[in-house]
């Protein structure tokens, strides 16, 4: 099945003081993609508004899913949704579901459990997984979180009570071939959603995020875990989040390096290409 490409520039839905250069990260990667098979959801200007839910930004977040959600049920072919904070996961996992079960690989440093109630920040980008759990579109044991490793307490407490997984990167084959036979066993014929979230990956290999945390995986374990997941059921769609890149500061006379950005992440050039190497894994 071919790809197509779904850029989200989306930012209303995370909590970090890097937010806005989600949109630059989401562009960035556009820039790279085949433009034939590429689209971009429009994204509005403004903040938004909680309309009473609790979490910031709410009307925005939920204008960007309802056209999402139209481009996702025009489509013939597998969606990649390139993001953009964590929240555009939403619509591409709810319209997996409608294919079958949805084994959910969610490679990601966070769970983003929380709900409205538990989370410090409000931020939406922290409780997308927590609200596709409540809602039913996927059943927390077949969630396999992967790389997950800065837990706020409510979520550490969801994750036991659930028992959804936590699996290493050299188990994930294992892992979802388990719960492809205990779906077949139900009866139900299961289909595979990866999420990647870029903070998955050690911040000594990819620290573009708004959110690093140490000890993460390498870009090694993350495309053979994503070709493993693969080798066991159809991948129906994809997302790769959180491109947050750090800007350039201007080379000065005799810096023989060039330009270098200012928080120390990796170039950009060096960013985009571990992005193509996780995407190559995933729409091969």
């Amino acid at each position: 099945m071919t790809s197509t490409f779904l850029v989200v520039p989306q930012w209303q839905g995370s909590g970090s003081s890097r937010a806005m250069r989600l949109v630059d990260g989401a562009h960035a990667i556009r820039a790279d993609l085949p433009s034939a098979a590429t689209r971009l959801i429009e994204v509005p200007l403004e903040a938004g508004d909680s309309e009473g839910t609790g979490i910031l930004r709410y009307s925005s977040i939920r204008l960007v899913r309802e056209r999402l959600e139209r481009e996702l049920a025009e489509l013939d072919d597998m969606p990649i949704i390139i993001g953009g904070d964590c929240g555009v996961e939403y619509a591409g996992i709810e319209h997996a579901a409608r294919a079958g079960r949805v084994i959910l690989l969610w490679a990601d440093a966070h769970a983003d459990l929380n709900t409205a109630e538990t989370s410090p920040s409000k931020a939406f980008h922290g409780m997308v997984l927590r609200s596709l759990v409540d809602a039913g579109v996927v059943d927390a044991a077949d969630v396999l979180l992967l790389g997950v490793r800065d837990l706020d307490e409510a979520e550490a407490q969801f994750i036991e009570s659930s028992g959804m997984p936590h699996i290493d990167p050299t188990e994930v084959g294992a892992r979802v071939a388990e719960r492809v036979a205990t779906a077949r066993a139900d009866g139900v014929e299961p289909v595979l959603y990866a999420h990647v979230d870029l903070d998955v990956l050690d911040p000594a290999v990819f620290g573009g995020v708004g959110f690093p945390a140490p000890f993460g995986v390498s870009l090694e374990q993350l495309t053979t875990a994503l070709g493993a997941a693969r080798a066991e059921l159809p991948l129906v769609g994809a997302g790769l989040t959180e491109f947050a890149p750090a800007p350039e500061r201007e080379a000065v006379p005799g810096d023989s390096a060039g330009a270098t950005d200012v928080d120390g992440d990796e170039g950009s050039a060096d960013a985009l290409t571990v992005i193509l190497r996780i995407l190559a894994a995933l729409s091969r």
